[in-house]
């Protein structure tokens, strides 16, 4: 099957993109309602895109998240993808078990509870696409980021690894990506001009990547084109080891 068949495949089928009032989540929209794709996603804020489907939600709060989860079971879902991520960068022995505990549930806890949210469809149908969005830092290490964060981004390989195997037998591919550090908010919150230009130095293509040259590989995850492939954890970084 030819990749422009299988992007047109997106026609009518229903999206759920987890973090998609800005960044990946936002830029992933766009794509996805350009190929006629019913697009609903979850975030505290909405977006300006007339065509998308809102679900309020703050990942953080599990009373918010499980209002959210409610309405998640009702949609039908075809493929999911689950990019919002929180990120503090405090040292280890600076980080408290409440922010910790924050990101750990925004990061992991909430991607397994949205996830069982609409397996049970997707088993129905034997039919799925489900990609996590992990991070380099969770192949690696951080140069910044805290370790709270980096280990959420780690477990998340391994979440991914594991559901792919239990529901491959239901036809649902589950896979992971892992970006580098991309031209987003929160890259600019988080990075300043010294540690840019000391970053830049250790890639490979000597530069930081922009945000469709992280999303394109996840919409190809998502099509038909990618159907054998499930349980893989696929690097986005640059050339970085």
């Amino acid at each position: 099957m030819k990749i422009e068949k299988s992007l047109k495949n997106f026609k009518n089928k229903k999206i759920l993109i987890v973090g998609g009032s800005s960044g990946f989540g936002l830029a992933l929209i766009k794509v996805f309602l350009s190929y006629g794709a019913k697009v609903y996603y979850i975030s505290r804020n909405k977006n300006k895109l007339k065509n998308s489907k809102h679900i309020k939600s703050d990942l953080s709060n599990p009373k918010s998240l499980k209002i959210a989860i409610d309405k998640i079971k009702k949609l039908k879902i075809n493929i999911l993808i689950n990019c919002a991520a929180i990120n503090y960068v405090n040292p280890h022995d600076k980080i408290t078990v409440s922010e910790w505990n924050k990101v750990i549930q925004v990061n992991l806890t909430s991607v397994f509870l949205i996830c069982n949210a609409v397996l049970s469809y997707m088993k129905k149908i034997k039919y799925g696409k489900i990609i996590n969005v992990s991070s380099i830092a969770g192949r690696h290490r951080s140069i910044i980021s805290g370790i709270h964060y980096v280990s959420s981004k780690a477990a998340l390989i391994g979440y991914t690894r594991q559901l792919a195997y239990e529901v491959a037998k239901y036809n649902i591919n589950v896979n992971a990506v892992c970006p580098s550090q991309t031209k987003t908010k929160m890259y600019r919150n988080t990075m300043t001009n010294k540690k840019e230009k000391e970053l830049i130095k250790t890639i490979p293509l000597k530069r930081i990547a922009n945000i469709n040259e992280q999303i394109e590989p996840i919409v190809f995850l998502c099509t038909d084109s990618a159907s054998y492939i499930t349980g893989s954890i696929v690097d986005i970084n640059g050339g970085q080891l």
